[in-house]
């Protein structure tokens, strides 16, 4: 069987983007985001994006990818105030997992803050194993992000 591996775009077009309320508690001592909430930011983006496409609010325990590698670029600092937005969007889909971008992004301003590339691999919680993708899961993904 022959292995099908889609690139997508990778031009700066993120169709994908929602707003992030920074907390109080969010706010670390030298008066910014601390780094360690920006990874939580991510997720929220994440999941919104993952109910965008599949139209429907996403049960957790039957979705079928896990994330495997994530990584997080520091570029400026988020403060108190800055108007942030996490923009999301699928960069390559294989048979057994998916590469997503993601970004924080000051709206005002049109800073990028942090940028973030996430791999995610297809699983079966029962056998705690990798699986290939469902095709039907994968093209909802691809038609969300080629519309």
């Amino acid at each position: 069987m022959q292995k099908i591996q889609r690139k997508l775009t990778t031009i700066e077009n993120y169709k994908h983007s929602i707003p992030i309320q920074i907390r109080f508690s969010d706010i670390d001592a030298l008066s910014h985001v601390n780094n360690s909430f920006f990874a939580q930011y991510y997720d929220v983006g994440r999941i919104y994006y993952f109910e965008d496409v599949m139209k429907e609010k996403i049960d957790w325990t039957e979705i079928v990818v896990v994330i495997v590698n994530i990584e997080i670029n520091f570029i400026s600092p988020i403060l108190q105030g800055d108007d942030i937005y996490v923009e999301s969007k699928l960069t390559n889909f294989g048979n057994k997992s998916m590469k997503m971008e993601q970004r924080l992004i000051d709206k005002k301003t049109g800073i990028v803050k942090s940028n973030c590339k996430t791999i995610l691999s297809g699983f079966d919680r029962l056998t705690n194993t990798s699986i290939k993708i469902p095709e039907e899961f994968k093209t909802k993904f691809l038609e969300y992000e080629q519309e």
